[in-house]
């Protein structure tokens, strides 16, 4: 990775803030604009879809918090062990059961946080390899102490993910909100000595992360 876009830690920490209040801005705005349905809007059509409407954004802001905040956050202190079936449960959250879906394989155990930081913003780049929805497989392979991740993305119009492929490559774009998750991915695989790489297989493509040989 091209050490030329380092941002200082203050940097960092506000470029991944701007990164979690974008994901869940349009949640929030959208149970706001249901509330105000139910304030100003007594049929009971429009009151039934308002609720309903704000059940499923609250639903999938809480889901992109609890994926940010084992994705992005602290998760215990230093040296912290992450359990893999609540990383599974949140990455799953987090996909949806709509435009994509996910199939996690892998053991049941405790990695470090780091490794599956690592997973779980491979996860969330492989949405980004299927602007036109599909089917994300994360797999788990090797020991737990030097895992083997692949990602296999599977959709038509699969495509390697945005920004990822240019930080592998050493061809960075500028930091932003919309490019620091593919940067931290990066970092995440540098600071676990885990190689990553992405490959097509077919219509599919294929992320990996696997020790340093």
């Amino acid at each position: 990775m091209n050490q030329r876009v380092q941002p200082s830690d203050l940097e960092l920490a506000a470029l991944i803030s701007s990164k979690i209040c974008h994901d869940v801005i349009n949640p929030v705005g959208a149970i706001n604009n249901g509330l105000d349905i139910l304030n100003e809007d007594d049929n009971a059509d429009a009151q039934r879809y308002a609720l309903e409407m704000i059940r499923n954004v609250t639903m999938q802001a809480s889901a992109r918090l609890q994926f940010a905040r084992l994705a992005f956050g602290a998760a215990g202190s230093a040296g912290a062990m992450i359990d893999l079936n609540m990383a599974a449960q949140v990455s799953k959250g987090f996909v949806g059961q709509a435009k994509h879906k996910l199939a996690w394989k892998g053991p049941a155990g405790f990695m470090a946080k780091d490794k599956v930081k690592l997973l779980l913003n491979l996860v969330a780049a492989a949405m980004t390899a299927l602007p036109r929805g599909g089917e994300i497989e994360a797999s788990i392979s090797e020991s737990l102490e030097a895992p083997v991740f692949t990602v296999r993305c599977k959709g038509t119009g699969a495509r390697p993910p945005q920004y990822l492929t240019d930080f592998i490559t050493g061809n960075p774009p500028p930091l932003d909100s919309m490019t620091i998750q593919a940067y931290y991915t990066a970092r995440l695989a540098l600071n676990s000595a885990m190689a990553l790489q992405i490959a097509k297989d077919g219509n599919d493509i294929i992320l990996s992360a696997r020790p340093y040989k």
